[in-house]
């Protein structure tokens, strides 16, 4: 895949007009209702001009997201969690993988060690 997960796109299938509220969404993991609320109440606030040039701007700078960036809703909420925060995605990664590695060295210990039970059972079978 040569697209980056990281990046903002423009979310043009989910969009009300050119994706610029739904992409913001899709990169923050907030609910795109959310964020259309957040902008009309920005603009409305006394942000009318910069709101719309803002939206502008990043409706012509940002591409449109490829199909297929994701394979699963738990790989786009997984790569919103990198976007968020590296280091806590980079922590949680490591604690899984210090978790496996300590439950595969459980289970090698379990058979490689001296299991007098299972010698007695093998023992009695012959």
């Amino acid at each position: 895949m040569s697209a980056s997960r990281t990046k903002f796109y423009l979310d043009k299938q989910n969009a009300k007009w050119l994706g610029v509220c739904s992409g913001i969404a899709d990169y923050t993991g907030v609910d795109v209702t959310w964020v259309r609320i957040g902008t009309v109440l920005l603009t409305l606030a006394g942000g009318f001009p910069w709101t719309l040039i803002a939206y502008w701007v990043a409706a012509w700078v940002a591409n449109p997201k490829p199909m297929g960036l994701y394979e699963s809703p738990e790989d786009a909420k997984f790569w919103q969690g990198v976007r968020q925060s590296p280091a806590r995605t980079t922590r949680d990664v490591r604690a899984k993988f210090r978790d496996i590695d300590r439950r595969l060295a459980d289970v090698e210990l379990y058979y490689t060690s001296r299991n007098t039970r299972l010698a007695d059972e093998i023992d009695s079978l012959r």
